[in-house]
């Protein structure tokens, strides 16, 4: 394909920005963030919240930049997963929220099928890896 590289630059910059954006809103609402870690259960919700920061804005900056694209495709990947069993749980959901958890448990899992895509495709020659 003549744009491969072009065409993983803009899927790299898409899907990094959406992790980007995930990890600014945390930490604009970091105490919301953390009481909802909480309520899930989890322990140390304000250093989960921080690594959860860490990880979506790392990661989420690694891919765009293609730094270390490959690992950070990996560990997005695996904190995509988590994140949906974790957090959206839908077959534990009640009525009105079931839909909502359903559809981001599977945009989740889909997500880490395109950060493994990544992880084992590489970020393509656009990048600083």
């Amino acid at each position: 394909m003549q744009y491969q590289n072009q065409v993983a630059l803009a899927g790299r910059i898409l899907l990094g920005l959406m992790f980007i954006m995930s990890g600014f809103g945390k930490i604009m609402g970091f105490e919301g963030t953390a009481g909802y870690i909480a309520a899930k259960g989890l322990p140390l919700p304000q250093v989960v919240a921080a690594l959860t920061i860490m990880v979506e804005l790392g990661g989420g900056l690694m891919l765009v930049f293609g730094l270390f694209a490959r690992w950070a495709g990996f560990a997005l990947a695996v904190f995509s997963v988590l994140a949906a069993f974790i957090f959206h749980n839908y077959w534990d959901a009640d009525q009105a929220s079931y839909m909502s958890q359903y559809l981001n448990f599977w945009k989740n899992i889909s997500i880490a099928g395109g950060m493994l895509m990544v992880a084992a495709f590489g970020p393509g020659s656009i990048a600083f890896d």
